[in-house]
């Protein structure tokens, strides 16, 4: 593939990637705006329930809160790694490459990690449908991110002519 066609991919894959990041920050910020709503109320007079957690939310199921947190940071690394890939994709040079993959790898690490989470949370069960929705983009999300890591390598090993 020529080095034109990799950017072009490298491009479509980066913009594609920062908007289900967006997406994703989206509908985690829903839920935990629901959770810090709807948890539990403590203050005077009340006491702490039998099985408390700071990350309780009151939709979803035991991994819910560790998913959504998760997910969360890993939408805004995405975000700004996004961010980074634009500025190498402007540029495209070596010297723009580490930023942009350095920032791409981190983002795809803690994605994947949010996507494990997801998948603890489906097999439990028992979620909303915008829950079900974060989930699928998380899973899209971890082989669009790797597929973009592998398009910016891939243009920095093409000999030139």
């Amino acid at each position: 593939m020529a080095a034109g066609q990799i950017k072009q991919v490298a491009s479509l894959l980066l913009g594609l990637n920062f908007c289900m990041y967006v997406i994703v920050l989206g509908i985690g910020s829903w839920a935990m705006n629901r959770a810090i709503d709807h948890g539990f109320i403590i203050g005077p007079g009340f006491d702490l329930p039998a099985h408390f957690s700071p990350i309780y939310f009151p939709m979803g199921n035991a991994a819910t809160g560790f998913f959504v947190t998760y997910a969360m940071i890993a939408g805004v690394v995405g975000v700004a790694a996004a961010i980074s890939g634009l500025n190498h994709i402007r540029l495209w040079t070596a010297d723009s490459l580490p930023s942009a993959a350095s920032a791409a790898a981190i983002a795809w690490s803690l994605t994947v990690l949010a996507m494990g989470f997801a998948c603890k949370e489906i097999e439990l069960r028992l979620r909303n449908s915008r829950l079900r929705t974060m989930e699928a983009f998380l899973i899209i999300l971890s082989a669009t991110q790797l597929l973009y890591i592998a398009a910016i390598h891939s243009a920095a090993s093409t000999p030139r002519r």
